[in-house]
């Protein structure tokens, strides 16, 4: 929830006051344009943790910020594995998939207490459907045998049936690690610099260093 004014020199001066800073990054888009969120990576464990406790829930630049720990996809994947449910999500049906289908598919797995295909308004399939079993069991045995294979020429995905929030929290953590390995791939190969006359722009900056190797960007 950063301020789309907060830049990497923003960012890098409110958290350098807990310790000392190996990276900082904000995250942009093509037309380098902030997309509102940022990493930090510290040298201690400590100097992360006072960052949280004290930043977490601050105001800057009059919006509230989010400020916690990073968490790596092998974490959240261990984490979400051990997640009991009992609803699952396919999708890529064929349009002529019907409950009865759904049914006597997932039903060699355990006892089922509701299947649905979604549809429009004029009752056509939107190849996606839910089914609820009695069992989180019989659930994780559903979806361990089921996703991937194909029926009616359609490869299915069965998966746990996720509410709005989680499936909008995996995608952020998704995009999140996604920045992180680019982050990591740079590593030390960035070069932070500050105390620069209001004179120098972008291009003087380039003209400076190109001498020295190939700029991938300059800003």
């Amino acid at each position: 929830n950063l301020d789309k004014a907060i830049d990497h020199k923003a960012l890098y001066d409110t958290f350098s006051v807990f310790g000392n800073i190996l990276s900082c990054k904000v995250a942009t888009d093509a037309s380098g344009q902030s997309k509102g969120y940022g990493f930090v990576q510290f040298d201690s464990e400590e100097a992360a943790q006072a960052a949280i406790d004290k930043l977490n829930g601050m105001l800057l630049n009059d919006k509230q910020v989010f400020v916690g720990p990073f968490v790596r996809k092998q974490e959240r994947e261990n984490s979400s594995s051990k997640t009991k449910f009992n609803n699952v999500y396919v999708k890529n049906l064929s349009d002529k998939t019907s409950e009865d289908d759904l049914k006597n598919t997932f039903g060699e797995y355990g006892v089922i207490t509701s299947v649905v295909v979604m549809r429009d308004a004029d009752g056509k399939s939107k190849c996606f459907g839910f089914v609820n079993f009695e069992n989180a069991e019989d659930a994780a045995k559903a979806v361990e045998a089921l996703n991937g294979k194909k029926f009616d020429e359609k490869e299915w995905y069965v998966g746990k049936a996720q509410k709005k929030a989680e499936r909008e929290l995996e995608l952020k953590s998704r995009f999140e690690q996604n920045m992180k390995d680019a982050t990591d791939k740079y590593q030390g190969v960035n070069l932070y610099l500050k105390n620069l006359d209001d004179s120098i722009g972008d291009e003087k900056l380039r003209e400076l260093f190109s001498e020295f190797g190939t700029i991938t960007s300059c800003k």
